[in-house]
């Protein structure tokens, strides 16, 4: 029989657990127990976490709060909207830290620290999104910006939308970043060609591809790297 959180005893309450050992010491479904505050129809808090963290068909995780929708929070029985809501805002929020944690120090200084950055906003992805990345004459960043927006399986691109883009923010180096849903970061020859005909393009407007990256799952390829 399902115990309330009042009948559990301090050491097993995440709360408690949490003032007497440390944040560190919580289960993931002590962690979202916190954040849910209370359970519901006769289960703890805690073992409601627990079933939101078996309910995603993608993973059974923490991460798997990514790629659930509020939507299909709600349809776990004792997750309303609000709790729904929480639970996504709580995997934005760590997304976002992930995305700042990788920021620190020296990124947008070679190939891997450029992919270590943007890799938290990619890997969750189930299409395939081009990021345009535009740096000044200091390669400082000006600014970044989605120019695509695919299907599982390919993304339609033109170096006119490209350009568009770098002229319009007075950008003088560019690098080209995309996802592979797939996880698997070989560049298809689709992505060779398009990364050539940049390259001559850029090259007749005096605006530099410095280098095309592509995600996979926790890995990447570099076209600079690689010599493409």
């Amino acid at each position: 029989m399902a115990h309330t959180m009042k009948e559990l005893s301090d050491a097993e309450k995440p709360y408690e657990k949490c003032l007497e050992k440390g944040p560190e010491y919580l289960t993931d479904a002590e962690l979202l127990a916190v954040i849910l505050r209370t359970g519901a129809n006769g289960i703890t808090s805690v073992e409601l976490a627990r079933k939101v963290l078996e309910s995603s068909k993608v993973e059974n995780s923490l991460l798997g709060l990514n790629h659930m929708t509020i939507p299909g929070l709600m349809k776990i029985r004792g997750i309303g909207k609000v709790k729904a809501v929480q639970l996504k805002c709580i995997a934005e929020l760590s997304r976002r830290m992930a995305k700042a944690t990788a920021g620190e120090g020296r990124f947008f200084t070679d190939a891997a620290a450029i992919a270590d950055y943007y890799m938290e906003d990619f890997r969750h992805c189930h299409q395939e999104k081009v990021l345009l990345l535009m740096f000044n004459t200091k390669c400082r960043l000006l600014c970044e910006k989605i120019i695509s927006s695919g299907t599982v399986n390919s993304s339609s691109i033109t170096p006119r939308e490209i350009f568009l883009e770098a002229l319009e923010h007075h950008a003088v180096y560019i690098i080209l970043l995309h996802n592979h849903p797939s996880g698997d970061p070989a560049p298809s020859s689709e992505d060779i060609r398009l990364t050539q005909c940049v390259r001559e393009s850029g090259r007749m407007l005096g605006i530099q591809l410095l280098d095309h990256i592509i995600l996979g799952e926790k890995c990447y390829t570099s076209f600079y790297e690689e010599g493409l």
